[in-house]
């Protein structure tokens, strides 16, 4: 129970220090707590976090494990193409569940950021759509992006009665005005056969590998500090190829 009173007490600290407040914390800002040198007791910060959340003193948030060493071993990374696949291609499914599985496996979208999604995170141009889950929109490629396409058209809650043009979010719920909870995100993922927070760390480890850090943060809406370590734990550390570049001999053009 100390532990608990303490880790409770110390991310309340870090948040006034900050000039923070819980009912206003983001992900990105207990992202950052969570890298902070001084940060302890994971679970009972986790625990901490859960209560406010459920006593609406936060939202949105989920406390997860940072510090992880990758997936498993390739059957991962080969579940995370096959459930891309037959997401994009199995049409029996709800159009809404494919979407939010896709982000996930796809861009390592966090639950609680695909239900608060609304149609002003999509930009459709043309033929080309985007969305925005960080500081910098992603160009969604085909057939993905005429899904999100079809679900801004048609998205509907269950309370949603006639057209849905004045509902803004991109998955609405049971009730009126609001959004599909987490739980209900999660349910729905975990019928179709998504493992959330598996198949998200999965993603976003091979993400990490294969992106700069400083993209990774702004494409995907995670803070920079949190991106390091997912790079790190990739082995993707671009710093250390950057300064191998820069050492090696220019090569003659040829005349």
């Amino acid at each position: 129970m100390r532990c608990h009173v303490t880790a409770a007490g110390n991310f309340l600290a870090w948040l006034a220090g900050e000039d923070l407040a819980l009912g206003t914390c983001t992900q990105a800002d207990l992202e950052r707590w969570m890298t902070d040198a001084a940060f302890r007791y994971r679970d009972e910060t986790g625990h901490f976090v859960r209560w406010s959340v459920q006593h609406r003193h936060a939202h949105g948030l989920t406390c997860s494990a940072i510090r992880w060493t990758g997936p498993q071993g390739t059957i991962d990374s080969e579940k995370r193409w096959a459930d891309a696949r037959r997401l994009l291609n199995d049409d029996t499914l709800p159009t809404a569940d494919r979407v939010a599985g896709l982000l996930l496996t796809l861009y390592a979208q966090k639950i609680s950021t695909i239900s608060q999604l609304t149609v002003e995170d999509v930009d459709i141009t043309g033929e080309t759509v985007a969305i925005a889950f960080g500081t910098s929109p992603v160009i969604l490629p085909m057939p993905l992006g005429a899904l999100v396409r079809e679900l801004v058209a048609t998205r509907r809650g269950k309370a949603k009665i006639g057209t849905p043009d004045d509902a803004p979010w991109l998955f609405p719920g049971g009730q009126p005005g609001r959004p599909l909870s987490d739980s209900q995100v999660g349910l729905r993922l975990h019928k179709i056969g998504i493992r959330p927070q598996q198949d998200r760390s999965t993603a976003l480890f091979t993400l990490a590998a294969e992106l700069p850090a400083a993209i990774l943060a702004r494409m995907l809406g995670v803070h920079i500090q949190v991106a390091v370590q997912w790079q790190k734990a990739s082995a993707g550390d671009w710093a250390a190829y950057a300064a191998d570049v820069s050492r090696r001999q220019p090569t003659q053009e040829p005349t």
